[in-house]
């Protein structure tokens, strides 16, 4: 197959991922019923479940228990994956939560605001540089957050949350050397155990509503894993054959859609001040992904400038 067309393929599949991400709300909304740990509980449990079958059809059992082995024998490995898998456990739980209690809009903007947060990670842990456009960007974007922060009359720690939790997780599976199918099934492993005590311990005292809903939310809770798990087999397919700016702009393609959700299908609230705060954002995200253009260094002050190799 020639490079023009994996190339096309990958963008298919990394657009198919952010799609998919973008449009889980309309998967949870029906389930706003249920409490979120609960339905956290249940998308770790069928997830780890669902991984495990593709790890089987596609013939990487043998590499999964190779793996393991090495997983429980390295300790920079297994740290790594502890990490990585109770960060996308609270990545879940706060998104499951927001959905669910109305907070679609904000939690579109913590998918906004996250590329920024992990090159500010990149900085604090990996020491990494920044240029003028970049630094200026931040700025930005820090105006946006003050404005919500100001309308709200608190922090918009969802939205932080959310962008923190996924910056973090990001950075923490730099540290694990394991492909997607593989990575995802440890992550799911390590918290399956505490997911099912939760479950057991919900159900006992008489919360549980697993089996006793309806088939249309049963067979919702059972697929959860399926929906967890196919955007991000999609992602780590296509992102493996596009270049890392392809990535980042098609990234903005889910929290746009949330953010259309929010507005013109749940008819949350989005006043004046929330527009202006997105457009800061937006603002913030044009700065940031074109920073490092020729055209945009020599509009940085003479003293800024350096010299970019494109």
């Amino acid at each position: 197959m020639n490079k023009q067309s994996e190339h096309t393929k990958g963008i298919i599949f990394t657009a198919l991922a952010y799609f998919m991400w973008g449009f889980l709300p309309l998967y949870w909304k029906p389930l706003h019923s249920i409490e979120a740990g609960e339905l956290l509980s249940h998308r770790i449990v069928w997830s780890f479940v669902f991984m495990m079958i593709i790890v089987v059809v596609t013939g990487k059992t043998r590499a999964f228990f190779q793996n393991l082995k090495q997983l429980f024998t390295e300790r920079k490995h297994f740290f790594a994956i502890l990490a990585a898998s109770l960060l996308i456990s609270a990545n879940w739980l706060i998104y499951i939560w927001a959905v669910n209690a109305d907070h679609v809009i904000e939690a579109s903007m913590g998918y906004y605001i996250n590329p920024l947060i992990s090159v500010l990670l990149g900085i604090i842990v990996l020491k990494e540089k920044l240029n003028f456009w970049q630094k200026a960007s931040f700025g930005v974007a820090l105006i946006g957050v003050l404005m919500l922060t100001i309308q709200y009359g608190h922090f918009p720690w969802i939205a932080l949350s959310l962008a923190l939790s996924f910056g973090l997780y990001g950075l923490v599976k730099k540290l694990g050397n394991y492909d997607a199918v593989l990575g995802l099934t440890y992550e799911t492993m390590f918290v399956t155990p505490l997911a099912l005590l939760f479950l057991l311990f919900w159900g006992q005292r008489g919360f549980g509503v697993f089996a006793t809903s309806g088939a249309g939310i049963n067979a919702l809770i059972l697929c959860a894993g399926i929906a967890t798990a196919i955007p991000l087999l999609f992602f780590a397919s296509g992102a493996q054959r596009i270049s890392l700016a392809m990535v980042g702009f098609l990234q903005y393609i889910a929290p746009s859609i949330m953010l259309l959700l929010g507005v013109f299908l749940y008819h949350e609230l989005f006043s004046t001040v929330h527009l202006i705060a997105f457009c800061f954002i937006w603002l913030a995200l044009l700065l940031f992904s074109f920073s490092k253009h020729k055209w945009m260094v020599r509009l940085q002050p003479k003293n800024k400038r350096k010299t970019y190799s494109m």
